[in-house]
Order: C-alpha cells, then sequence, then structure tokens
C-alpha cells in the first residue's frame, strides 16, 4: 500500500471534533493524520515538529488562538492552514488570511467537503465558502477606510509588476472565478491560466489565490458588487 501523501494537523480545543475529523481523514488512502492539538501553542510546537502538509486550524482556542499559531506557523512552517469557522464569519478570519492562511472550512461542512478540501489545499489552491468570500470582500471595503474604489491609485504601485493578462486573470480569480471558467472567460487555454496565475503570485509575492482575492479588493482592481458576466 502506497504511503499517505498528505500530512495533516488537527488544531480544535475539543476532543470530539478533533477526533471526529480525525476519523474521517485517516480513511483516504492518501491522507494521514499526523498529530493533534488542543490549543494555539501545541499546534504551533507540533507543527515544527511534524511537519505537516496542512493543518486544520480552529480560531477559539486557550492558551493561543488561532490567529496567532497561523501566524506563528505561516512564517516558520511551509505547511498550509486551513481556517475552520462557523457559519457567520469570525471578525478575526481576515486577520488568518493575511497571515497566511489559505482559506477556510465550515463546520457545517460535509464529510466528503472536509476531505476535498484538504486535497485542494495540500496541491497549492485555496478554498473559500462563496459565502466567506462575501463576508472576506465586505471587510476588506470596510478596513480600506473609503468608499469601493478608492484604493485604486494603490493599483497603479503595487500591482504594476503584472503584464495586463495576468492583471485581467487576477481580477478573474478576485470574482471567484476557477481556473476553467477564467479560461473560457479570456479564450485561452487551463494550462495558460494557470500559468498566468502562477506568475502573478510569485510576481506580487503571494502564498496563494486568498490573498491574491486580498490584495485585489484593497487596491481597487475589482471592486464589490461587479459582474463578471
Amino acid at each position: 500500500m502506497p504511503e499517505p501523501t498528505i500530512r495533516v494537523l488537527i488544531a480544535d480545543d475539543q476532543a470530539l471534533v478533533r477526533g471526529g475529523f480525525a476519523m474521517i481523514l485517516d480513511a483516504q488512502p492518501d491522507i494521514a493524520v499526523v498529530g493533534e492539538a488542543e490549543d494555539g501553542a501545541q499546534a504551533v510546537a507540533a507543527a515544527r515538529e511534524l511537519r505537516p502538509d496542512v493543518v486544520l486550524m480552529d480560531i477559539r482556542m486557550p492558551n493561543m488562538d488561532g490567529i496567532e499559531a497561523t501566524i506563528a506557523i505561516c512564517r516558520e512552517t511551509d505547511a498550509r492552514v486551513l481556517v475552520l469557522t462557523t457559519f457567520d464569519l469570525d471578525e478575526y478570519v481576515y486577520d488568518a488570511l493575511r497571515a497566511g492562511a489559505s482559506g477556510f472550512l465550515l463546520k457545517d461542512m460535509r464529510r466528503d467537503e472536509l476531505v476535498e478540501a484538504v486535497r485542494v489545499v495540500a496541491s497549492g489552491e485555496a478554498l473559500l465558502a462563496p459565502s466567506v468570500t462575501r463576508r472576506l470582500i465586505a471587510d476588506v471595503v470596510g478596513r480600506a477606510g473609503g468608499p469601493p474604489g478608492a484604493g485604486q491609485g494603490a493599483a497603479d504601485g503595487r500591482l504594476d509588476v503584472l503584464t495586463a493578462r495576468e492583471t485581467e486573470t487576477l481580477r478573474q480569480v478576485a470574482r471567484g472565478l476557477s481556473n476553467a471558467e477564467i479560461a473560457a472567460e479570456l479564450f485561452v487555454t487551463e494550462h495558460t491560466v494557470k500559468t498566468h496565475v502562477s506568475s502573478m503570485l510569485s510576481k506580487l509575492g503571494l502564498r496563494d489565490r486568498v490573498q491574491a482575492v486580498v490584495l485585489a479588493y484593497e487596491t481597487g482592481l475589482v471592486v464589490p458588487g461587479e459582474s463578471h458576466s
């Protein structure tokens, strides 16, 4: 039997939650739960020692919360953090994204959604539920301290490193389109889109698509409410 390729660390202060997630993930042939943590401090220590590929991170934990733990893990390891949250987006989750988290999982998800989410994030993609994306965008605009699009001037400098096609790709990513949908929108192949996305992330120094979405709204490249149709 081949060795599992995706190593997962589960951080949650509820033992029942950790056990349930572990049971679901360990049942997959390509996933292995390598450790559990009941608070943020334990999560950081375990991530340093075990070097997991993905960390499932609860936000509200004792001693050190999920935000602080996410910052430390993203700074000190190559692990990708998947934040666990309730349906109503936690007000601190935006900070977790800025710290390097690769996405969200809602705690009322189905088991197949959990498995798929771990695989998606481990592959280098980002994961945001549509409801979370809407709340994130509203938060970005609110924190910008001005009307939608007010950050357009910042875009002229921060996005100058991008080619016209990379900028357009970023705009479509920020609107929530998949690579296949972007390919159809721009009349190019999906492979070309992947190349543009990879180049865009590299030039901007971003970890993944989640941070690209944040930047696109912060700079005013995309305005909330715009339609991509």
